[in-house]
């Protein structure tokens, strides 16, 4: 048996694959999930796997001065690579401490020094060029990257796309060959692993989204149909934020803009002058031209007081809004029992478009959990591929990079459909603040309706 076919079975042992229904970092689902971490309690095992990674190195003549593993599971497996081999080591931190030096690399580097980076699972490879960019800013040559484990999902062709050299110790379908010749794995994790294989086959044969038509029958709120067909029939994906203080303004901009949106964001607790007549004439509007209403209000308390926030006080949200959106900090109590009425739908936070916000992909994953088990919710707020069942309502949406963009992270249409798999863009300043809002409005529409198309093909 080859060393490294010995050296599998060995951590497998430890529960590195588990089976069931998860939601990657990501966003996708996955009947299978790989988790490295148990290896850093056995200094026995990460010795050997750092050898094998030396190996590999030296085999592909790597040239390197430091490593970096990506954070946080690469972290121990580069820390022993580093003794063994006597390469000095950096730490990327995952987030700014706040305090002290505020320092995103940790130790000892020169600008203009080559890094080698160590990854674990390799799937989109979006979280490794992160680290990338990070070290890139620093002044670091990024040349060279090594994983342990390649899911065969893209991210290895998405890596080298990039101009970087990536080797993986594994790749997932051998390994799947090495346990079932092996009889490590039960009949119903067979059929899993088939089903995995299936999924992503399909994936990289067809390469597309899915159509709006094929999400309205995985969505089951009919406010979340509402909306596709309002879409379908319009064309357009596009939903306004009118961050406006003034009822007059809001109820300009709608008439010009109306026509080319499928649903306008309020914020009502910035109205200088709120009234329900107010509300009436916006609700009038929007059924003229057909669009929905999404009062943006970010609910985030207990259950309880976001049940009072939805129906009470001089807002009264749940008689006039057709959705609703909320975090989910508070956990899954949090947007159970809040008696929404069957005409509305709830929108869940799962990703903000704010530079530095505490959300990890450990959160994002959680808050996605919950929204799919809710079935009030009809999708959620982030800036990432999400499952399907889910509507995706991408925020920070502009053409261009704003230099007064006040802390928000903006992308382009293109980028929010075609890569992160979006259903419906967020659009703001860009369209409000603009000369001409019924252009600008027309521009957005078209960007989105054509990225849209272009991903079905």
């Amino acid at each position: 048996m080859e060393e490294k076919e010995q050296f599998f079975l060995e951590i497998y042992n430890l529960g590195i694959i588990k089976f069931g229904n998860f939601t990657l970092k990501s966003g996708m689902n996955s009947p299978i999930y790989i988790d490295f971490r148990p290896i850093a309690s056995r200094p026995d095992l990460l010795i050997k796997l750092s050898d094998l990674l030396i190996h590999e190195v030296r085999s592909y003549n790597y040239d390197f001065e430091l490593i970096c593993g990506v954070p946080y599971a690469a972290l121990p497996i580069a820390t022993t690579l580093s003794l063994r081999s006597k390469i000095p080591l950096i730490i990327k931190r995952k987030e700014n401490k706040g305090y002290g030096t505020e320092k995103m690399i940790e130790g000892i580097y020169k600008i203009g020094q080559s890094c080698l980076i160590i990854e674990d699972v390799i799937t989109s490879g979006d979280s490794l060029l992160k680290t990338v960019i990070d070290l890139e800013k620093e002044g670091l040559i990024i040349k060279n990257i090594m994983s342990i484990l390649d899911r065969e999902q893209g991210g290895i062709e998405n890596i080298k796309k990039r101009g970087y050299n990536i080797r993986t110790l594994f790749r997932i379908g051998e390994i799947f060959k090495i346990l079932e010749n092996q009889r490590f794995l039960k009949e119903k994790e067979i059929h899993m692993i088939q089903f995995f294989f299936i999924k992503k086959n399909m994936k990289n044969t067809k390469n597309k989204r899915i159509s709006y038509e094929e999400k309205k029958e995985k969505i089951l709120h009919p406010i979340g149909k509402k909306l596709i067909d309002i879409t379908l029939k319009k064309k357009t994906n596009l939903i306004v934020s009118a961050d406006l203080i003034s009822t007059k303004n809001i109820l300009k901009l709608v008439n010009l803009i109306g026509d080319r949106i499928c649903g306008l964001k309020l914020h009502v607790d910035i109205i200088d002058d709120f009234s329900y007549s107010f509300i009436q004439s916006l609700k009038k509007i929007s059924i003229e031209k057909k669009f929905l209403l999404l009062e943006d209000r970010k609910l985030c308390d207990v259950s309880y007081t976001n049940y009072l926030q939805l129906h009470y006080g001089i807002h009264k949200i749940s008689s006039w809004a057709d959705l609703v959106t909320a975090h989910v900090f508070a956990g899954s109590m949090s947007i159970q029992n809040l008696n929404i009425p069957s005409n509305m739908g709830l929108i869940t936070i799962s990703e903000m478009s704010s530079y530095g916000r505490l959300s990890d992909d450990h959160y994002i994953r959680k808050a996605l959990n919950i929204s799919l088990k809710n079935p009030k919710v009809i999708g959620t707020v982030a800036q990432r591929k999400v499952d399907d069942r889910l509507l995706l309502f991408t925020p920070g949406i502009h053409f261009y990079e704003n230099e007064n963009n006040v802390g928000n992270s903006y992308i382009h249409p293109v980028q929010a459909f075609e890569k992160n798999g979006s259903d419906f863009i967020i659009v703001g300043k860009a369209i409000y603040q603009s000369h001409n809002p019924k252009i600008a409005a027309e521009e957005y529409r078209k960007a989105g309706w054509k990225a849209y198309e272009n991903g079905l093909e």
